[in-house]
Formats: C-alpha cells, sequence, structure tokens
C-alpha cells in the first residue's frame, strides 16, 4: 500500500505543481485578454479599373483603399514595438475579393527565409502572410488563404481554433514580388470559393476577418486585431469586421473537374512476371454550391493517383498506429466528422473507404460518393455516401455517415453522428452480408477563451459478433500565455467496433492529466521560450476496471526554443507495464509479466528556416526485459527555394529482449528531392528503405498545375524487398490530367 501511495505521489505532486504555480508566470503585458465587446472595423473599397494580379499594387484603386497597419506582435513576445510592419488593403468587384500586402522586411530580399515552392507549404519555417474569413460569422469556423514572398499557395479550413484541415483546396490566385524593402502580395479570392449567408436587405455585408503575418528570421508574428498569444490567428470571436461589401446575389456555381489517366502495373518475384495491369480510366468530381450554404460533392470512379504514399515506420509499442488520411476527396471538409482531432478513437475514419485494408493500403476502387454539406451560423449538417467496388480479396461494400451539430453560445456546440457500413456477400471467400454502424454524440463548450472542454461518446452494433460496444472522450484543458494545463480520458469497450473507424486499442480506458509552464526568461536573453512540465498516462482494463495494463510519467525539465526556433528537448519518462497478452514487437516474443523501466530522451534541432538545417535525437535506457537505443539524424539542404533536399535515418539496437533475449538492429533511411522551376511545376523524388523486412520504396511525381487547380500528373511507385536483388517488386507507371472549370 505504501509503494502505491509512493507513486501516486510522484505521479500527482508535479502536476499539482503545475496547477498552483503556472498563473504565478503569468504578468500584466503577458496576460491573456478577453474578446472585444466592440470589434473594430475595416471597410473594402469598390475597384473601379482592372486589376491585374501581378503582386505590384501599381494600380489606382489601391491607392484609393483603405491601410491597415495597426498590427498586434504575439511572438517572440507578445505586444510591443514591431520590427517588420505590414500593411493592408482590400478591394473587390463585382466577381472577386482583393488584398494587396506590403510586408516590409528590415533586410529586404537577404531577409527572405523559404524552404520550397510546394503547395500547402510548412507555415512555420517559411515567411507567411495569411487572411482567415470567417463569412457567416459563426466565431467557430474560418478559411485560411496564405501565401509567401515567393507566391505559394497554402489554403486550410479551421474549427474551434482546435483542428483543422491543410488539404482543403479552393480556387483563388496570388502573386507576390521581392523588392529592396520587403515584399509585396496580391490575392484575388472569388466570392464563389467563400461560403457567406445570402445578404439580407437593408442589413450591411459584415464578415469576420483576421491577418497575420510570420517574419521568420525574427520569428516575428503579428496579427490583425489583436489576439493573445495562447490562440492563434484562427480563433475568430477577436476577429474584426470587414465592411463596405456589396457581394453578388447567389448564383448558380458548380466547379466541373474530369481527369482522364493511364496506369501500368506490374509484379514481380524474382524474375517472374506474376500480375500485369495496363488501364486507362476516366472519371471525376462535380462540386455544386446549391446555395451560399450548401455544397454537394460528387465523384465519380474516384481515382486518387497522385496522392502521396505513407512512411514506413517501426511500431515497438503495444498499440495500433494511426496513419493519416491523404486522398483529397476525403481530407475536404473532415474536421466536420466527430472525432476529427483524436488520434486514439475515431467513429469515423475515411482510410477504411476505398482499401481492402485499412492498415496495407491495398487500393478498391471507388464506383461513385457523394457528399453535402450545409453550414451557417446556427449549425452544420453533413452526409456522405461512397459505393465500393468488389475486389479479389474484400467485397463491394457501401458506406454512409450522417452529421448534425448544433452551435450555441459564442464558441459552444454539441453534434451526433450516424454510420453504417454495408458489406456484400462474397462467396468465393465465404462472407456474408455484414451490416455496422456506429452512433455517436460530442460536444465542445468553451465557458471562457483559455478553458475547452470536449466529450465523445460513441456506441457500435455489429452484425458479426453480434455485439453492441461503447467508446468515448472526455477533455479539459486551459491554455494562458502562461502555462497549459489538461486532462484527457479515452474509453474503449472489447466489443466497441465501428466499421468505419479507428481505435488505438480495445477494453482500455485511458487517463491523461499534465501540463507545462510557459516560461519567457528575460534573464536569457538568447531563449525565447521554455516550457517545463510532465504527463502522466495511465492505461487499465474496461471490463476488468481494476487491472493495470501500463503506465508511464513523461517529464521535460528541458523543453526550450531559442530566439531563432531552434529546439532541444530532455526528458525522462518511468514507465510500468503489464504485458498479459501475446505481444511480439518487430517479431521478438515478450514474456507476460510485470515490467519496470525508464526512457531518457534527448533531442535538438537547429534553425529549420536556414538553407541548412540539422535535426538530432537519441533515446535510449531499458526495454522490457533488455534494453533499446534508438538515434535518430536529419538534415535538410535548400539553397534556394527551388531547390530542397532532405535525408533521414533511424537506429534501432536492441539487446537481450523478449524470452529469448535476442538482439536486433534496424535501420530506417529515408530521402527526398524537391525542384521546383515555379509554385506550378514541380518534381517530388522519395525513396524509404528498412532493412527490418529489407523493404524499399521509390516515389517519384511530377505536377503541372497549368491552369488554377487543373494539373498534370507523372507518378512512378515502386516497392521491392531487396534493394540489390528484388525477391518481390512491384512497379506501377501513372499519368493522369485534371480539368477544373467553374461555373
Amino acid at each position: 500500500m505504501k509503494s502505491k501511495l509512493a507513486v501516486l505521489k510522484i505521479i500527482f505532486y508535479p502536476i499539482l505543481f503545475l496547477w498552483s504555480v503556472g498563473p504565478l508566470f503569468s504578468q500584466e503585458e503577458t496576460a491573456n485578454f478577453p474578446p472585444p465587446e466592440n470589434p473594430v472595423s475595416i471597410s473594402a473599397t469598390r475597384a473601379t479599373g482592372n486589376l491585374t494580379i501581378d503582386g505590384r499594387l501599381e494600380e489606382d484603386d489601391w491607392n484609393r483603399a483603405e491601410p491597415v497597419t495597426n498590427f498586434f506582435r504575439v511572438e517572440p513576445v507578445q505586444g510591443g514595438p514591431i520590427k517588420n510592419p505590414t500593411t493592408v488593403r482590400v478591394l473587390y468587384d463585382d466577381k472577386n475579393l482583393y488584398f494587396g500586402i506590403f510586408a516590409a522586411d528590415s533586410m529586404g530580399k537577404k531577409g527572405v527565409r523559404m524552404q520550397d515552392l510546394r503547395r500547402d507549404f510548412d507555415n512555420g519555417d517559411n515567411d507567411v502572410f495569411g487572411i482567415q474569413i470567417d463569412a457567416q460569422n459563426t466565431k467557430q469556423y474560418a478559411v485560411s488563404f496564405q501565401t509567401t514572398p515567393y507566391g505559394n499557395q497554402l489554403d486550410l479550413q479551421s474549427f474551434n481554433d482546435n483542428n483543422r484541415d491543410e488539404d482543403w483546396n479552393a480556387l483563388w490566385r496570388v502573386r507576390a514580388q521581392r523588392m529592396d524593402d520587403g515584399y509585396y502580395a496580391e490575392f484575388a479570392i472569388p466570392f464563389k470559393s467563400i461560403r457567406y449567408d445570402k445578404p439580407k436587405e437593408g442589413v450591411p455585408v459584415s464578415w469576420g476577418i483576421t491577418f497575420y503575418r510570420l517574419a521568420r528570421k525574427d520569428f516575428e508574428k503579428t496579427v490583425f486585431p489583436a489576439i493573445p498569444q495562447s490562440f492563434s490567428e484562427n480563433r475568430m470571436v477577436y476577429a474584426a469586421k470587414l465592411t463596405g461589401l456589396e457581394v453578388p446575389p447567389p448564383s448558380a456555381n458548380i466547379r466541373v473537374e474530369p481527369y482522364a489517366l493511364y496506369q501500368y502495373d506490374e509484379n514481380k518475384t524474382g524474375s517472374t512476371v506474376t500480375d500485369k495491369l495496363s488501364d486507362p480510366k476516366i472519371g471525376g468530381d462535380v462540386k455544386w454550391a446549391i446555395n451560399p450554404n450548401a455544397v454537394l460533392d460528387l465523384t465519380i470512379n474516384t481515382d486518387f493517383a497522385q496522392a502521396d504514399v505513407d512512411r514506413a515506420v517501426n511500431n515497438l509499442e503495444r498499440f495500433n498506429i494511426f496513419f493519416p488520411e491523404r486522398r483529397q476527396f476525403f481530407l475536404e471538409n473532415s474536421g466536420i466528422w466527430a472525432g476529427a482531432s483524436n488520434f486514439r478513437v475515431r467513429p469515423f475514419f475515411s482510410r477504411t473507404i476505398g482499401l481492402s485494408n485499412a492498415f496495407n493500403a491495398t487500393p478498391a476502387p471507388l464506383d461513385i460518393g457523394a457528399r453535402y454539406t450545409d453550414r451557417d451560423e446556427n449549425r452544420t449538417i453533413a452526409a456522405l455516401a461512397v459505393r465500393q467496388r468488389e475486389t479479389d480479396d474484400s467485397p463491394g461494400s457501401t458506406f454512409g455517415v450522417a452529421r448534425y451539430t448544433k452551435n450555441y453560445g459564442k464558441e459552444n456546440n454539441i453534434g451526433a453522428m450516424i454510420t453504417y457500413r454495408r458489406d456484400d456477400s462474397m462467396g468465393v471467400l465465404g462472407l456474408e452480408n455484414q451490416d455496422n454502424t456506429t452512433i455517436s454524440i460530442d460536444g465542445l463548450i468553451r465557458p471562457k477563451p483559455d478553458v475547452t472542454l470536449t466529450y465523445l461518446f460513441s456506441t457500435s452494433l455489429d452484425s458479426e459478433t453480434g455485439n453492441t460496444g461503447f467508446s468515448g472522450r472526455i477533455s479539459a484543458t486551459s491554455r494562458t500565455n502562461a502555462y497549459y494545463m489538461g486532462y484527457i480520458s479515452d474509453i474503449v469497450s472489447s466489443d466497441y467496433t465501428p466499421g468505419m473507424g479507428f481505435v488505438f486499442q480495445k477494453d482500455v480506458v485511458t487517463h491523461s492529466p499534465g501540463g507545462y509552464a510557459i516560461v519567457r526568461p528575460k534573464w536569457l536573453p538568447f531563449v525565447r521560450r521554455w516550457d517545463p512540465g510532465v504527463f502522466f498516462n495511465y492505461f487499465h482494463d474496461f471490463e476488468d476496471f481494476g487491472n493495470f495494463q501500463q503506465a508511464n510519467l513523461y517529464i521535460f525539465p528541458i523543453y526550450t526554443w531559442f530566439k531563432d526556433n531552434s529546439f532541444v528537448e530532455a526528458s525522462f519518462t518511468p514507465t510500468w507495464q503489464n504485458i498479459n497478452f501475446d505481444f511480439a514487437p518487430l517479431g521478438l516474443q515478450i514474456e507476460e509479466g510485470n515490467y519496470n523501466y525508464t526512457r531518457y530522451t534527448l533531442k535538438y534541432n537547429s534553425d529549420q528556416s536556414k538553407k541548412l538545417s540539422a535535426s538530432f535525437g537519441y533515446d535510449f535506457g531499458n526495454f522490457y526485459n533488455g534494453t533499446r537505443n534508438t538515434a535518430t539524424a536529419g538534415l535538410r539542404y535548400a539553397p534556394l527555394p527551388h531547390i530542397s533536399f532532405t535525408a533521414d535515418y533511424e537506429h534501432n539496437n536492441i539487446n537481450g529482449l523478449g524470452i529469448l533475449q535476442e538482439d536486433l538492429d534496424t535501420e530506417l533511411y529515408t530521402g527526398s528531392l524537391r525542384l521546383a522551376l515555379n509554385p506550378r511545376v514541380q518534381l517530388s523524388t522519395f525513396y524509404q528503405y528498412n532493412s527490418f523486412g529489407e523493404q524499399g520504396r521509390w516515389n517519384v511525381r511530377f505536377s503541372w498545375e497549368y491552369m488554377p487547380l487543373s494539373f498534370i500528373y507523372l507518378v512512378f511507385n515502386d516497392t521491392h524487398t531487396n534493394i540489390f536483388d528484388p525477391v518481390q517488386q512491384s512497379t506501377q507507371f501513372i499519368s493522369k490530367i485534371t480539368l477544373l472549370k467553374q461555373f
């Protein structure tokens, strides 16, 4: 009993300490502040002439537009003078909303930090300017349009400043020009690409809007209007009002995107061809904005040939690995589904569609799919239906999901979701018809800006097992400029079987309290932020509620960003394991029993925005009844934004592990090269080799955006089991052309 009390003290005393001292780090000038009662207003000006989107802002209309200059600094410290000021002007005409930006830079062209020219770039390691628009005044949803000094495009959807979809693509244009005193950027965003409520006669149009800029060389982030440092630019309760607009009346808004594709596949065993496919294909997508709130998407004979490939992972833990969705049709609006930001339990996970096995990504063709979304300031209605074709190793399947969310208060919502999956009978495999349904209730409560409560409760009904299962999550977090504190608990019963979802483990209950202080020490001028803290993760059975599974205490006294945003971590993780099941990570059988051990971690990465950057990590210590040392290293070289090379290495050294006290060494090599003529013409190559299984994988992809969101793709994929003398080899070549027309 005394030993258990001692463990509890070790667990909770650091957490209670952070809860008690966290607020002491707050200072008046850096504290959170509430949203304004009367938001600041800015006005858009109607353009009288034609605007050429070239990033030069030379037309007279730009001189007539009202300048917005009163940005607020949030990094490296909140408030105070701005080293790199920004000016924004807003124009509009009958078709487009225009933004003209001048981003002054104390070093001019020499101050530009850019990593590459890809679309949907990393907005933490580049110079960035972004626009966030809440045209329906929900204060819970925003679309963001971002660019760089080279005119890259990034567009995303943000939901409650809680999760976001960076793979959402809208039709818009931007061009940029770099000058000796900074850079200019010119945006043209069609009204048809923005969802807004139908204007009411006699009522002025007013949209929520924020701007932000990151001057990366100084890691200076500024926003308009003022938003506390602990929140992002997507926290739309702080948004300004964009007024003066005369938006066009709703009209037919149809976007058609047909494609034509040729695919060649060849599988070999040794030098013998075992399977060959030569297949032309046509299909496409249609997007119909029925009205400013409602959108219907259709996809026919869907193909995802250009989607990025999964990276190999050596899993040494007891949980299933979550592989993210990479296919565009399912990524758009994915943040609306219940559990969208949860990587442990998702009642709906779109990777179960179009794949005969969601974890090895064996493709299954999709005949047709439809998605409907209807959103206004009060509620969201959404539905998705997809028909998956039968393959040699999987039956034909029908998928459906329906979602309703109700907004209330300033930032609160409650929602319900139903998923249904029906797998057809398949005599060859001896399969009967199977049905699976989940019903989920979830919500978000934000009683004040720095406190967020979320909940999710889900039940599944499966015809194959005849059982009903349950899962759920509750979380409570407090985020201020001085500290973060949170508690998360997940529950999954042994019978919870979401046929369209993902679970990291069944028959488990988790408790994860923890937090960290946020210290910006003036006495260490080279340190931007120091976040010492602790998180405790405790797992036990759901069915046998008191049966312990595992626990760990993640303690990180050194978790520090320097002024250039380089980073260092030193942490240790005491771990307790109860192995009472068949467990063999990487084929090394672990004997059932109890294990106690501690892991230690050291990490460092240099300033990732520089032309040459590096990262290093070393994770070491005991591991069950043996030892494991894991070393990682990464190198990135980008002499120009047009050329980017990365190389990563992971080495696992395992000794004396398992019943047989075996030794094992694994290496994982990853390399990539990206060449870009400009943001619209790019060639990317990727290679990965995993010594465990001796599997290698090539992915080479050429893309040309010859018109806005219209692409030509050339893709080469190769997977083999031995790089020098392949035993198994799969080769694929794909050529694809898409054409987007908006009416």
